[in-house]
């Protein structure tokens, strides 16, 4: 039976665990390490232009100490491919879209290598709703009439990506948009509800030859969820399912699916329930019981399903935290919940 006692660390008891951020024992860092990266991040958002002495109040010390604290993790990951999951309130909020598009940037300059997968569930509403069509849902997954389909191409690949790709570069980073159509890169089957979703689809096949050359280079690959099937017809696809296959596909390190929530709760009406880690076993045992519902389990599905298929850790954390990237890979607290294999 799993304890309603919310977690405070990343390494609760309860939960048999098989990995951890570290594979060789290291020592841990401070607790209050994301906290101070968290003030330091924000000083220079939050100080006057008008005081040329506040800008200077966060010790060059100190900025220094809290890079240093960084570097454990920095080796951890260096080289190693992290796929994110884009979408939500830091997709609709423009100070959160430059706190995730820098956190990349940075990720990428110490030596990680980012690969982005975006859906655009805001923009797509905002569309339809325009053309006097309401958004509907099944299971948390978008009900696909032709028209929708078309919007959803439209928006998702001719608007979102593209935007993304240029605020990437903008913030000195290189990225190439692209979408499952592209090079075979996803390959679409229809969903076993079609009838009821119509033109929804799965992910059949995963081809990740176009995505070594361009991570390999040091570039960031801007993805949009849409594929198409051997036939050519177009499938809306889940953006949370498509970065999950594609983490799998390229043997990506860790999987990381920004939401609008905590993370997992053991009580969903209650933020402090929030389940800071979880193996398989226990977040299967959470769905049976009714803890995981909704638009939350297609989350769990997908990262269940990558870790299964050799991504070491996946990770549901939150998009309404500045920096949720970063401290998720860079402290030992993280921002939300992260599932271990």
């Amino acid at each position: 039976m799993l304890s309603a006692k919310p977690l405070t660390t990343r390494h609760p008891t309860f939960f048999p665990l098989k990995n951890s951020r570290f594979p060789n024992p290291k020592p841990r860092l401070a607790p209050t390490q994301s906290l101070r990266i968290q003030a330091i991040m924000s000083a220079s958002l939050t100080t006057s232009t008008a005081d040329p002495e506040a800008r200077t109040a966060t010790p060059a010390l100190t900025r220094v100490d809290i890079l240093s604290e960084s570097l454990p993790f920095i080796q951890r990951f260096r080289g190693k491919t992290i796929v994110v999951k884009y979408g939500g309130a830091a997709m609709k909020s423009p100070a959160l879209q430059a706190s995730v598009i820098n956190d990349l940037v940075l990720l990428a300059c110490v030596g990680l290598r980012p690969v982005l997968v975006h859906g655009g569930g805001p923009e797509i509403n905002s569309w339809l709703l325009r053309l006097g069509v309401q958004p509907e849902f099944h299971n948390g997954l978008r009900v696909t009439d032709a028209l929708t389909m078309e919007v959803v191409e439209m928006v998702l690949v001719g608007k979102v990506n593209k935007s993304l790709v240029s605020l990437i570069n903008l913030a000195g980073g290189t990225a190439i948009g692209l979408c499952g159509k592209d090079a075979r890169l996803l390959t679409a089957r229809p969903s076993p509800d079609a009838s009821l979703l119509g033109f929804v689809g799965e992910i059949a096949r995963v081809d990740p030859a176009i995505l070594r050359p361009i991570i390999a280079n040091g570039h960031i690959p801007v993805i949009a969820s849409v594929a198409a099937d051997e036939k050519g017809q177009g499938y809306n696809v889940n953006a949370d399912t498509a970065a999950g296959e594609i983490a799998a596909a390229v043997g990506a390190e860790k999987l990381i699916l920004l939401t609008d929530v905590a993370g997992i709760l053991t009580d969903r009406n209650d933020p402090r329930s929030l389940v800071k880690e979880v193996d398989i076993n226990g977040v299967r045992r959470m769905v049976e019981e009714g803890k995981v519902a909704g638009g939350m389990i297609p989350k769990v599905d997908c990262c269940v399903r990558s870790l299964t298929q050799g991504v070491r850790t996946a990770s549901i954390i939150d998009g309404r935290v500045a920096h949720s990237l970063l401290l998720e890979i860079l402290t030992d607290e993280g921002a939300g919940t992260m599932i271990t294999g």
